[in-house]
């Protein structure tokens, strides 16, 4: 016999029932961006109360602060271990610059979309505070990328990592802006990630 929805929802630990909140959060926030989601539309999906999504978060404002660093926090994580699994660092940010990658990382309900939504509101609205966070989680995981790749000899040694960090967040960020404006964006992609990676390894040994 199945149990009802009320059923389930009484076994969720505190816990549970905020991590399926967060959950439910970022989906909508990565879909429809904040402005347009509503927090009543996050409560309906977890199967609780709004009241019960504010016990939890505070405001609507907190909660996308919530979302924005779990997933810095996750991309970070990911990439960190990436780079740890042996795998060359170029080949890493490689991966990442590739744009067929770009375009995944930046579609409607991916993470992608999710900074991009928080970086158009700007440093001065509810939420900037968070995506300032969000976004120095992101680039201190590049920046350790960049690090091993420069004790391993594949990334050069004058490169000051937390500015290649940021000018990699930035070529990441950028991507709606080229998507808009670069005619033949497709055939451009691949040149501008070969640009990057070269400005990025040691220089040719003459």
């Amino acid at each position: 016999m199945s149990q009802s929805p009320t059923t389930r929802r009484a076994r969720m630990t505190a816990p549970e029932r905020r991590a399926s909140i967060l959950a439910a959060a970022t989906e909508a926030f990565a879909a429809r961006g904040y402005q347009r989601t509503k927090v009543a539309e996050i409560a309906r999906q977890v199967g609780v109360s709004e009241p019960v999504v504010f016990q939890n978060f505070g405001t609507k404002a907190a909660l996308f602060g919530e979302v924005l660093q779990h997933a810095a926090t996750t991309v970070g994580d990911q990439l960190r271990r990436t780079a740890e699994d042996g795998r060359p660092v170029p080949d890493v940010l490689a991966h990442w610059l590739a744009p067929a990658h770009f375009d995944r990382l930046h579609a409607r309900g991916a993470l992608g979309a999710l900074f991009a939504d928080a970086v158009a509101h700007g440093a001065e609205g509810p939420t900037g505070d968070a995506t300032h966070r969000a976004l120095h989680t992101v680039a201190a995981a590049f920046a350790d990328v960049l690090r091993r790749g420069q004790e391993a000899g594949s990334i050069r040694a004058d490169l000051e990592p937390e500015a290649g960090a940021w000018w990699f967040i930035s070529q990441l960020h950028a991507h709606g802006f080229r998507s808009a404006t670069m005619p033949g964006r497709e055939a451009l992609e691949p040149s501008l990630q070969r640009l990057t990676l070269d400005a990025l390894r040691p220089p040719p040994v003459s």
